[in-house]
């Protein structure tokens, strides 16, 4: 099959109708149109279906999405290989974490990397949902937990170790607790919305110490680990928090500290069909030195 001709598919399938297609491509609906109809017919089979609001594949059209997706995927890769050598890793790396790893551990330290590498750039995603890594969703992560998906390299960075926090000027107000129990009298903090469960689970101060079915009143619910912290820093109560985005924080104190609290390990993750990829040897090994001089 003709690459141009599978190329033009590609577009039309991602636009979802032929005038964007043809917009982005330069060329003018109709021809889109036509190209296609010439490409259903050698391939004998129908590629989309036709609404009035749109195109949706059919089954083939599908399976020939998906191929066409692979091959586009794997020429952008070839294409990033060739441009950089060994000596002088260059391109576009895409990068996703959690948002608190990201946002606050690996933000402070990408500036030195940026430094020692002005040829890489870095497409830093922060999301707590995991990407597909071999649909180039993003080239490496750092993920707090092992992955199961096949055919990725990973390689463990460090613990994170979890503890309840309150401000100064809260804990003035109301008082230390000394004991789990006395979370029943304070202003509990939690996280929520669409995480996943396991990044919930350390954030559950309303159960700690208490039957599940009956939790104390989480008096803020917020859906993002900085807005999180903000409000523990700010005085709106007691939260759960990782020591890495607390230690060096005046404002704050960790409380209950013979409580046993969770933790969780951090990877680093990336596809197999990367390993040789200079850029991204140059940004893991930045990673696995800085994690080693921040955990000891």
């Amino acid at each position: 099959m003709d690459w141009d001709k599978i190329r033009l598919f590609y577009e039309v399938a991602e636009a979802g109708n032929f005038t964007r297609a043809g917009e982005k491509l330069g060329v003018n609906q109709s021809s889109v149109s036509r190209q296609i109809s010439a490409l259903e017919q050698e391939l004998k089979v129908p590629l989309f279906h036709r609404h009035a609001r749109g195109l949706i594949l059919t089954e083939h059209g599908d399976v020939l999405f998906k191929a066409a997706q692979e091959m586009r995927l794997r020429l952008e890769m070839t294409r990033q290989r060739l441009t950089e050598t060994s000596e002088r890793p260059a391109g576009a790396l895409k990068v996703t974490a959690t948002v608190g790893i990201g946002g606050i551990w690996l933000a402070q330290r990408i500036k030195e990397f940026l430094d020692l590498y002005p040829e890489v750039t870095i497409e830093l995603i922060l999301t707590n949902s995991e990407l597909d890594l071999a649909m180039r969703e993003a080239d490496l992560a750092i993920r707090l937990r092992r992955p199961t998906q096949p055919d990725l390299i990973q390689r463990r960075l460090f613990t994170i170790q979890y503890h309840a926090y309150a401000a100064v000027t809260y804990l003035e107000r109301f008082g230390e607790p000394v004991s789990v129990e006395d979370l029943d009298h304070h202003r509990i903090l939690s996280l929520g919305g669409g995480q996943p469960e396991f990044i919930l689970d350390l954030h559950r101060l309303t159960i700690l110490g208490r039957n599940p079915k009956d939790p104390r009143t989480s008096h803020l619910t917020v859906n993002d680990s900085l807005a999180l912290r903000r409000a523990i820093e700010s005085g709106a109560g007691i939260g759960m928090a990782p020591d890495y985005a607390m230690n060096s924080n005046p404002e704050v104190t960790q409380v209950l500290r013979d409580v046993e609290m969770p933790s969780l390990e951090a990877y680093l993750v990336y596809p197999d069909e990367m390993r040789s990829v200079a850029r991204l040897q140059a940004f893991r090994d930045f990673l696995v030195t800085k994690a080693q001089r921040w955990a000891y």
